[in-house]
């Protein structure tokens, strides 16, 4: 059997992010974790021959699992001395990815944006395929970024220089990916995939883990106190308005707070230290078995705590306080939040603003370098607040700077530079404007500020990131001119090295009117009214380029280590 994507596909687009939450997902849950479903066109009439599906909806997973298969392949190979059953399970994770006699790919990639040639790159540093050509640029693009991400989990090792993946760890791991469920349907034509994608995206939402804790909750509740069903749901849906109508903030907040006082008796559950998504449901059953009508209370409390963070305003806590919480989200911290639950409720005279500035700063380092690794920070913040428990009347901004500096938790600073130094837009798109936000923010003055985390009407960002060097794959012609003196390869040789660099990136308020234009259209740029929208908008990021008629290669090199620099001081340590 061969999965093959139609050449009409969009390339591979899955992110670091995307790689992160697969690879967690199949090592943190036990065999047979699912996967989700893929959709395939059988066009084959012989049985005995090889079928040949085309891949209409799953083509980013099975990409990227194949990727995860060449780089445990490629981990197996580089312990000395084999044993034979070693050997024999490199064996059949090579015909995993090959077809038996090795000479067609069990997956065929989207030929998009050279990703097929790439894949086969990356099963030969993988030691399965041999003699690959190799295209320009490769290392700059998705796949091969996917293969090293996997790569470098495999090869980390603990504050010991042990590996955390020995071989009976190796092997533990691919147990796991070998027995994790993927529903593979067939349908015989592109209308009958279209249809059954529509049904699977249009569903009915199923209960969540939410609703389960919630029915369980309200019916012991009820069979206690007759009558108070009706009292009991209002409550649930006063204490849900303190969590926003997110689901996932609402799921978060019960992991959270289980994370943040188990070390209480009446809270902890045997055999359970961390909350998890898969085993969130188990723990609450214990909880309210055990005490329904006290957990209820104490968790309605609890969330009042919890909306001071995720909606932070001057009733709830003060401006400098609250300026941090925001950011914190922003960056993409709601880790801490277990750690800034417990100091509301069990140390309220703790510096907030200081500890939540530190945590963003350290949040902007981890979310550039993946260190350390997402899966270590729930356990990072429990052992926190552990510390701070052994040592009620000490100074919890201190304790806290003094535990990461302990566990050398913050990523160095050489790698944090390099990594603002690289492809950065394309690493993390999140990271990269909260970055340029904060230069932004660190250079105005109190008589011209600019708001530049409001939303329109439709939630999206007013103002976004630009590139300025144009990112899409059709070079403007006045930019291959500009850029390369008129030659078109090496303008795309520059664009896949340069476009996501710092330099080459700014904040403007009308990017999708921008676009693919020519540089000076871009600088110029006004609105209906006369205003100066483009790199003349008045901000401090675009000071260096109003007064620009070119843009060069030798230019975005010197922003990029400009603004890396000013990056590095401010979210020093």
């Amino acid at each position: 059997m061969r999965f093959i994507v139609p050449k009409y596909q969009r390339e591979y687009v899955w992110s670091k992010k995307d790689w992160e939450n697969l690879f967690d997902d199949i090592l943190d849950n036990p065999a047979g974790h699912f996967l989700g479903s893929i959709i395939c066109i059988n066009r084959s009439d012989d049985a005995i021959q090889t079928q040949e599906l085309e891949l209409v909806d799953g083509q980013q997973r099975l990409t990227t699992l194949s990727l995860l298969y060449a780089a445990i392949h490629s981990r197996f190979t580089k312990f000395p001395d084999l044993d034979e059953e070693t050997k024999h399970e490199l064996y059949n994770l090579k015909y995993r990815l090959l077809l038996k006699g090795g000479k067609q790919l069990r997956i065929e990639p989207s030929y998009q944006n050279k990703n097929f040639q790439d894949f086969k790159v990356a099963l030969e540093k993988a030691g399965i395929l041999e003699d690959v050509e190799q295209p320009a640029n490769v290392g700059n693009r998705r796949i091969l970024k996917a293969y090293r991400y996997f790569e470098e989990r495999l090869e980390q090792t603990n504050d010991k220089d042990v590996l955390l993946f020995g071989i009976s760890q190796l092997r533990a791991l691919l147990e796991k990916l070998n027995g994790a469920s993927l529903v593979k349907i067939e349908v015989g034509s592109h209308s009958d995939a279209f249809t059954l994608f529509e049904s699977l995206n249009n569903r009915g939402v199923p209960l969540s883990a939410l609703d389960l804790i919630k029915n369980k909750l309200l019916a012991v509740l009820e069979k206690k106190q007759p009558d108070s069903i009706d009292e009991n749901f209002k409550k649930w849906n006063r204490l849900l308005e303190n969590l926003t109508d997110d689901y996932s903030v609402q799921e978060r907040y019960l992991r959270q707070y289980y994370n943040a006082f188990k070390f209480k008796k009446e809270i902890s559950v045997p055999k359970f230290t961390l909350a998890t998504r898969s085993n969130i449901i188990h723990i609450y059953e214990h909880l309210i078995d055990k005490d329904a009508a006290s957990i209820f209370a104490d968790l309605f409390e609890k969330a009042k705590l919890y909306n001071r963070i995720i909606a932070p305003n001057d009733d709830s806590v003060p401006q400098n306080v609250a300026r941090q919480f925001r950011d914190l989200e922003r960056i993409g911290g709601t880790p801490a939040y277990v750690l800034l639950l417990y100091l509301l409720a069990d140390r309220p005279s703790a510096n907030l603003a200081e500890i939540s500035e530190f945590f963003v700063k350290f949040f902007v380092r981890r979310s550039l370098t993946d260190q350390p690794p997402t899966r270590d920070l729930p356990g990072m913040f429990i052992s926190i607040i552990d510390q701070l428990r052994q040592q009620e009347k000490a100074d919890a901004s201190e304790i806290i700077r003094q535990e990461f500096q302990k566990q050398n938790w913050f990523a160095p600073d050489k790698l944090f530079e390099s990594k603002l130094d690289g492809n950065i837009y394309d690493e993390n798109k999140d990271a990269t404007r909260f970055v340029l936000c904060k230069i932004e923010e660190a250079n105005q003055t109190k008589e011209k500020l600019t708001d530049l985390w409001e939303r329109d009407s439709r939630g999206d960002y007013i103002w976004t990131i630009e590139h300025i060097f144009p990112q899409g794959p059709n070079i403007p012609e006045s930019w291959v001119k500009m850029i390369a003196d008129g030659n078109e390869e090496k303008a795309k040789e520059y664009r896949e090295q340069y476009v996501h660099n710092l330099g080459n990136l700014t904040i403007t308020g009308y990017n999708s009117k921008l676009g693919n234009k020519s540089f000076a259209d871009k600088r110029d740029r006004k609105d209906a009214g006369g205003k100066f929208v483009g790199f003349k908008n008045g901000l401090y990021l675009n000071n260096e380029l109003r007064d620009k008629n070119s843009w060069t290669v030798e230019d975005i090199r010197s922003r990029t280590k400009a603004l890396v620099k000013e990056a590095v001081k401010l979210f020093s340590i």
